[in-house]
């Protein structure tokens, strides 16, 4: 640990008080917020086609629910990552729960097809700041190890798409689509309560000059998992290193922490300003494509597995192979399509702490962008599904290690916002994604689709050889100044 008058740094801290109680309650409470959204992600696959036939929609009313909830996920990912970064993880948490309990609930109210538009708009805004839950969550843990962990949340992701899918195989048939929505608001609102009792990230609080609050936070981690912290006080990782025989040094560092606070608006644009610096230009630049790459690539074969996952020949699109809400097929099908994400998550767990998040990325875009290959030409139906689901997998656990990487490769100063940003771009390729995998599937035209979704995974394998370092095993840093 060294000199302890020289004290300790917030990664010194983490290790020394380990992952123990705190953590796994900071994970269950993380876990449900992603819980929560998947839920409400899943839910897009049944309640297109209940509010078609009740309403009498056409294909593009129907399709714009979805492209509602997108887009207010293109907004809201970068806006709840300015609300975090300028006022706190925490205040951004509650926020983010609020939009998503009362979009979801109120949903299941909506007097017509506009407002019930608006109000999966307003769900969407809400459900894009998934990523702030997950930084809140790396923020306290230790550096051995944190991939795996940061990943762990992506278990509860799953869970939530799979009790989505069985809960709608009971609520839809006998209750209808109101009930669905109403139910699938709840664990938002469970995850409300809970953040009552949440502290502050502890990383946070210390970028923003808040030492002492920093160090009372610590104080219960390291008494939660009967630990304790280093002796000595909390100092930065650059006040340890410039002069580690110059100890006055500390007082000068948090001086100028404290002074770097400003109002929000300036930090909010400081920070989008920062990340497009010269020192993380290229990074910021290569993150954006992948999120963007990624989404559009995930999302499209999610789609094109549940168009061509009963009767491909057909060229019948996602909305009328899922037209009937009740038939039970929709349900199994979904359930069993979901599934392939279990495996996706334990590769990059098992992965991404052995080779790195470079490596991980990298080996596993190739392979998917392999098995897409024999997909531009026709197959038959098992091995269409079977091609389908290992891409699935695959895309998964590349875009599981993205998510890692993306929090840790930006200080905690602006990590928020860079996650945010990245998400949000990655939300247009979500939403432009239904045009190849419905539209040109519906106009059996699947070779062409399969053919874009390949040059746009290969250019993002590509991407990941360039980012300029790995992050496996390093310790997170909190301010862009090195």
């Amino acid at each position: 640990m060294g000199d302890p008058s020289l004290g300790y740094t917030l990664d010194e801290a983490l290790s020394t008080v380990g992952f123990g109680t705190f953590q796994a309650l900071a994970l269950v409470f993380a876990g449900i917020s992603w819980f929560s959204e998947a839920m409400e992600m899943n839910l897009l696959s049944f309640i297109g086609p209940a509010v078609k036939s009740e309403w009498s929609l056409s294909p593009t009313e129907e399709s714009l629910l979805s492209t509602a909830v997108f887009g207010g996920m293109l907004v809201g990912a970068l806006f709840w990552g300015f609300v975090s970064d300028a006022y706190g993880r925490r205040i951004g948490m509650q926020g983010i729960v609020l939009v998503i309990a009362g979009g979801g609930l109120l949903s299941a109210f909506s007097p017509g097809y506009k407002s019930l538009v608006l109000l999966r708009c307003i769900l969407g805004f809400g459900v894009a700041g998934g990523h702030v839950f997950a930084s809140w969550f790396l923020e306290f843990v230790p550096s051995s190890n944190r991939g795996a962990w940061t990943l762990s949340i992506l278990v509860f992701w799953i869970l939530g798409e799979l009790f989505e899918a069985s809960l709608a195989w009971i609520i839809m048939p006998t209750l209808g689509w109101r009930w669905l929505l109403g139910l699938s608001a709840l664990p938002a609102l469970l995850v409300l309560i809970f953040s009552v009792f949440v502290p502050e990230s502890p990383r946070y609080l210390f970028a923003e000059g808040r030492i002492n609050e920093a160090i009372d936070i610590l104080k219960k981690v390291a008494l939660m998992n009967r630990k304790k912290l280093p002796a000595g006080t909390l100092v930065s990782d650059q006040t340890k290193h410039l002069d580690e025989e110059n100890s006055p040094l500390t007082e000068t560092h948090l001086l100028s922490l404290t002074q770097k606070k400003t109002n929000s608006l300036q930090t909010s644009a400081k920070n989008l300003f920062e990340l497009f610096s010269s020192d993380l230009l290229g990074t910021t630049l290569l993150l954006l494509l992948l999120h963007f790459g990624f989404t559009f690539a995930f999302y499209g074969v999610v789609l094109m597995i549940s168009a061509v996952s009963s009767e491909p020949n057909d060229c019948r699109s996602l909305n009328i192979l899922l037209r009937n809400g009740h038939d039970t097929s929709l349900y199994r099908n979904v359930l069993i399509t979901s599934s392939a994400e279990i495996p996706g998550l334990i590769i990059a767990t098992v992965f991404v702490e052995r080779v790195g998040r470079k490596l991980t990325m990298g080996i596993l875009t190739m392979l998917a962008f392999i098995l897409m290959l024999p997909l531009s030409f026709h197959q038959n139906e098992v091995v269409t599904t079977a091609l389908l689901f290992c891409a699935r997998m695959l895309l998964f656990a590349a875009f599981s290690t993205l998510t890692t990487y993306a929090k840790e490769v930006y200080p905690t100063s602006i990590r928020a916002t860079g996650s945010g940003l990245a998400t949000s771009v990655g939300r247009i390729g979500g939403m432009i994604c239904p045009l190849v995998a419905v539209g040109l599937v519906r106009g059996c035209h699947q070779t062409l689709a399969v053919v874009l979704f390949g040059i746009v995974i290969l250019i993002s394998g590509l991407c990941v050889l360039l980012f300029p370092f790995e992050t496996k095993g390093t310790p997170l840093t909190d301010t862009v100044t090195k």
